[in-house]
């Protein structure tokens, strides 16, 4: 079979997107089949065909690619993991030739658009893309917060399910937040697996300065708003006040790195927290085996792909959302801190905690998930023909 995939995340970028559409291309590749993987790459793009030329944009770690500069060969399915340019080129390949279309939701458009303006603007190009026909004063409703933006998304995510064959969602939540859209074609829920490289025995608490008697709190991801930063912070002073040893280290804070410095020294945390900027992902297990707990703060995610790392390094984890993983609670500092304490504080929890995120790694393995994969292809092509 011959799949075009689509995605907006250029393969080098350390997001959980270019993670699990790189995993899906591998392991077809690796099963027989043939993949074009359409992604961002260098403006020069020398002797990689399917990478599209693509330009960074100021002040973001992402890159915009130009599809336009490229025309895909036919495929017998599309693949498109992302709604941005090079998502919507897959839509378009898709229409022009009548082929079916597997759609990820990857990302929860509508509570992403409150923390980044690029998606209200790129939510009009795509209705233009898509030739949903809205009026200016239909497009410019995008640019107002609330309810009326709010609506106008859910028009654009109507179309999006319409031109879809089927629908992946990685987690039972985002398979239940895509009710908002009404209609819906067959949807799948289908977890990205968590491909962990071995441990490489690094004793970062050295490298970090960090007393092998600590606890050590750890969050994986970036400190911008949409993964609740400062419910973190506050939990973690409140983690502090019985654990006075205790550390946060602060895996991949790359952004915002001064605004987080700033919080942590309001709430008295300036030699507990520790931002580290991305690692190569070599390096991440050596993170999951210093620490005593993952701490998950964001309740915007579809389905977290550093949980499930945790769970397969062992790590117990605690989500602030009560949607997405084992160990869960409210979303407020109080309950979040509660949790981690508790955590820390139960040895025979903790055990509970690694064996069912072990043996729940253990089930989400690469074979099933491109078993599963394969046969939402075939059901996608059955409904096309």
């Amino acid at each position: 079979m011959r799949i075009a995939h689509f995605s907006d995340c250029e393969p080098a970028r350390a997001d959980g997107i270019s993670a699990s559409a790189g995993l899906a291309v591998a392991l077809l590749r690796e099963a027989g089949h043939h993949v074009d993987d359409y992604r961002p790459g260098p403006f020069f793009r020398g002797d990689r065909p399917v990478e599209l030329r693509s330009v960074p944009v100021p002040g973001r770690s992402v890159r915009m690619a130009m599809p336009w500069s490229r025309a895909g060969p036919p495929a017998d399915l599309v693949h498109v993991h992302t709604t941005g340019p090079v998502g919507l080129a897959g839509f378009r390949l898709a229409a022009k030739h009548r082929i079916p279309l597997v759609l990820t939701w990857h990302t929860d458009l509508l509570a992403y658009a409150e923390h980044f303006p690029e998606i209200p603007i790129g939510a009009a190009w795509c209705a233009v893309r898509l030739g949903l026909g809205w009026s200016a004063r239909e497009t410019l409703e995008l640019a107002h917060r609330g309810r009326r933006r709010h609506t106008r998304l859910l028009v654009l995510g109507q179309a999006m399910m319409a031109a879809s064959s089927l629908v992946i969602a990685p987690s039972a939540k985002t398979a239940a937040g895509l009710r908002a859209f009404g209609t819906l074609p067959p949807v799948r829920v289908l977890p990205t697996p968590a491909v962990l490289p071995p441990d490489g025995g690094e004793d970062l608490r050295a490298v970090l300065g960090i007393p092998h008697d600590a606890e050590v709190v750890l969050s994986v991801g970036r400190v911008t708003a949409e993964k609740n930063p400062v419910l973190l912070l506050e939990a973690f002073a409140r983690v502090r006040r019985l654990r006075p040893y205790a550390k946060l280290v602060l895996l991949g804070a790359r952004q915002r790195r001064r605004a987080v410095r700033a919080l942590a020294g309001t709430l008295g945390l300036e030699d507990a927290v520790l931002l580290v900027p991305p690692v190569p992902h070599d390096r991440v297990a050596a993170f999951y085996r210093m620490a005593d707990v993952l701490a998950f703060a964001s309740t915007t995610d579809t389905q977290s792909l550093v949980i499930g790392e945790a769970e397969a390094a062992g790590l117990p984890v605690v989500s602030a959302d009560p949607e997405l993983g084992r160990l869960t609670c409210g979303p407020g500092p109080e309950s979040f801190a509660a949790a981690i304490v508790r955590v820390l504080d139960d040895p025979g929890l903790r055990d509970r905690a690694r064996a069912a995120g072990l043996a729940a790694a253990r089930d989400r393995s690469p074979e099933r998930y491109l078993e599963q994969l394969l046969a939402a292809y075939a059901e996608a092509r059955s409904l096309r023909g």
